[in-house]
């Protein structure tokens, strides 16, 4: 921002001695309009010395993705969002065949397994019943009475979930990829963090006779914004910037009214 054009600086009238013509007469006063001191650079020092800026979802050293910041009035917005208790996707990859101290495949190996046993259908069987299980909790924690046409109205529109606290709840999980031992998950969930999801993978290697590590976590989306939105390390510029915030702002407000009315 201190490297972008400033604005000139302001201009004020001041009256000030008439050229001398050479002929030794009384010399005047003329009108003219000069520079405000106090707006040089070199008095005002740097335009911007502060910036007040927000994190939202965070995500740990070892996740990556989409990251959402707000910058002086978003961070209000960024509290907005919170309150709306907005779904994140994941893609999360895991390895059988081995368990760590931490569930992903940097840590302490604490034991190798067998898993040639494993298939596509046991795998996609495990994740109906986290789905399912995680179901009724969120229908638990929504404090909504299920027969009510409340209850179906919301579930129309995508918004039956938890607008207060609860632990971290999966609203859908499916299997992307399967070649053993490898195999990539896609996580809707509420309330997580990176570790839980590793978790979730050390466990279904456990209901799977085998074990299994966390081999990635990747954001995807974080409410309203997606990979499309993010920006990469080359694009964090002040241009790239302001062109993400104009372009998400329509997206922030519609879903702010949605949710928040």
């Amino acid at each position: 921002l201190n490297a972008a054009p400033g604005r000139p600086p302001r201009q004020h009238v001041r009256f000030l001695p008439a050229p001398d013509g050479g002929d030794g007469g009384a010399t005047g006063l003329v009108a003219a309009r000069v520079p405000v001191l106090a707006d040089h650079p070199l008095v005002r020092g740097p335009r911007f010395r502060r910036l007040k800026i927000g994190a939202g979802h965070r995500l740990d050293v070892k996740a990556s993705g989409v990251f959402v910041l707000g910058i002086g009035h978003g961070n209000k917005l960024l509290t907005d969002l919170y309150n709306c208790h907005l779904t994140k996707v994941y893609t999360v990859g895991g390895l059988f065949g081995k368990a760590t101290d931490d569930f992903s495949d940097t840590g302490k190996l604490v034991e190798k397994t067998t898993f040639d046993h494993i298939t596509r259908e046991k795998l996609e069987r495990i994740l109906a019943v986290i789905q399912g299980t995680n179901h009724k909790a969120l229908l638990m924690h929504s404090n909504i009475d299920m027969k009510t046409q409340e209850a179906y109205e919301l579930a129309v529109k995508g918004l039956l979930r938890p607008m207060g606290k609860s632990p971290p709840l999966i609203t859908a999980i499916r299997c992307l990829q399967f070649v053993l031992p490898e195999f990539q998950l896609e996580i809707h969930c509420l309330h997580e963090t990176q570790q839980y999801l590793r978790k979730i993978v050390h466990e279904i290697g456990l209901e799977l006779k085998s074990s299994a590590v966390c081999t990635q976590v990747r954001r995807i989306r974080d409410g309203v914004f997606t990979l499309d939105d993010a920006l990469l390390r080359t694009q964090w510029n002040l241009q790239s910037i302001q062109n993400a915030i104009w372009d998400c702002q329509l997206k922030v407000q519609t879903e702010l009214e949605k949710t928040l009315g």
